[in-house]
């Protein structure tokens, strides 16, 4: 493994490392208990993810504030590693951003992550996108900035104009953000190695980059590895584990239908004792006894 390992630091602390970061995406207590188990030091909390898992619906921004406070609430209660969140777009104004970031903190966040894309937002790595004026987007990133409670709380501005205005507009406008307070940049969707050279030479070193590593996405670059070439300092893989759930589940499923049976996946699946020991179910009886 890469760079994965377990630690107390914050988001801040760990992306002024000089070392890779990779976060996969989770989309409830049971996911982000699994990512930190396996060692990563950061999980992501995926808009995208979330939406697939809680409403059954692509990425076109169903999910409200007050759901994703829930979320977010739910998760930091389960797990001691930092949590990043993906806010979409804020929900709304500069002064909406300011009450995400609010909300946000106040359930646990350690840092979320603010796009310049119009509302309803799609995946970034969808086409059809729209992006809001580059003044807009950034009195956002001040608004945010301004909200923080905690001064180790990351606001990460991402811009999605490359798909839209091409990328000088995206180095443009990542510039301007990164003016505006932005503690690390996520220029979304580069579509080949020069537009990601391009991004690395014009602010590795001078801000954490973070990019997204979305199966079947446009990504140019397939490692971990390949990635630090490019100046990356964080990479998110915000649906990896749904795209895994829902291309094995049917398997599973199609063979309970055929044969009655799971049988023949026992080996693959956990039982109650192993979901209980993942879990932590004795440390709760333990503690229980206390009070009997």
């Amino acid at each position: 493994m890469l760079d994965c390992f377990y630690t107390d630091d914050g988001v801040r602390a760990l992306l002024a490392q000089e070392r890779l970061l990779m976060a996969p995406g989770v989309f409830d207590a049971l996911s982000a208990l699994l990512v930190e188990r396996a060692g990563f030091p950061v999980a992501f909390l995926s808009g995208a993810a979330l939406s697939f898992t809680r409403f059954g619906k692509p990425d076109f921004g169903y999910t409200t504030l007050t759901q994703l406070s829930d979320a977010v609430r739910a998760i930091c209660e389960r797990i001691r590693i930092p949590l990043l969140v993906d806010a979409d777009t804020g929900f709304g104004n500069a002064l909406h951003v300011q009450t995400t970031v609010h909300e946000l903190e106040h359930a646990g966040a350690a840092g979320l992550a603010l796009e310049d894309q119009m509302a309803p937002k799609r995946c970034g790595h969808m086409k059809g996108k729209q992006v809001i004026p580059v003044a807009e987007m950034a009195g956002k990133i001040r608004a945010a900035t301004d909200a923080r409670h905690n001064k180790d709380t990351v606001i990460i501005a991402r811009t999605d104009a490359l798909g839209v205005e091409g990328l000088d507009s995206a180095l443009d406008r990542a510039e301007a953000y990164f003016a505006a307070g932005a503690d690390a940049l996520f220029i979304e969707g580069p579509r080949s190695i020069q537009e990601m050279a391009a991004i690395a030479a014009r602010f590795a070193g001078r801000a954490p980059l973070v990019h997204n590593m979305v199966e079947g996405g446009g990504t140019p670059v397939r490692t971990a590895a390949a990635l630090q070439e490019y100046g990356i300092r964080l990479a998110l893989y915000p649906a990896l584990l749904v795209h895994f759930f829902a291309r094995q589940a049917p398997v599973l499923l199609k063979q309970l239908a055929v044969d009655g049976s799971t049988d023949a996946f026992r080996a693959e699946l956990h039982d109650l004792d192993d979901m209980n020991r993942l879990l932590g179910a004795k440390d709760l009886l333990r503690a229980a006894r206390r009070y009997a």
